[in-house]
């Protein structure tokens, strides 16, 4: 229900022939605070898209690079509800499989039982974002 509003105009008791204005407001304020939320539901959504592609752009230019085709692969994807936002980062270079980036991230082992270690290049890349879009979103969702 909408939130309705009345002008009166009412003869002042203490003050003859002036006229006062009073409001009187029945119904609620579902419809105002629904689309106050979903405000800040797409503002916060703009700014996980954002931080969506600097993430890509920060992972392809960590990712080591043999063929590049793994650092190329990159992408990410936004999931607003009512009740939780994310952000996931994918890379779609598989090999029989084995999804390659985490090949180079936690290592493998290979047929002579031979270990290759792995190069952590994503938890140092992803965390100033992961710390600026805490910051971002806190100021979002506060204020």
């Amino acid at each position: 229900m909408l939130a309705r509003m009345r002008l009166e105009e009412k003869q002042n008791d203490t003050k003859k022939g002036t006229d006062m204005i009073s409001f009187k407001h029945t119904g609620d304020f579902k419809m105002t605070r629904d689309f106050l939320g979903r405000s800040r539901a797409d503002r916060i959504r703009k700014t996980l898209e954002k931080y969506g592609a600097i993430g890509v752009k920060a992972l392809y230019e960590a990712t080591p690079k043999d063929t590049g085709k793994t650092a190329a692969s990159w992408s990410y994807d936004v999931a607003v509800t009512d009740k939780q936002c994310a952000i996931r980062w994918n890379n779609s270079n598989f090999v029989d499989g084995v999804p390659i980036a985490l090949v180079i991230q936690y290592g493998h082992a290979l047929p002579n039982g031979r270990f290759i270690e792995g190069r952590d290049y994503i938890n140092p890349t992803m965390k100033p974002i992961f710390d600026e879009i805490l910051e971002k979103v806190w100021k979002e969702v506060t204020g």
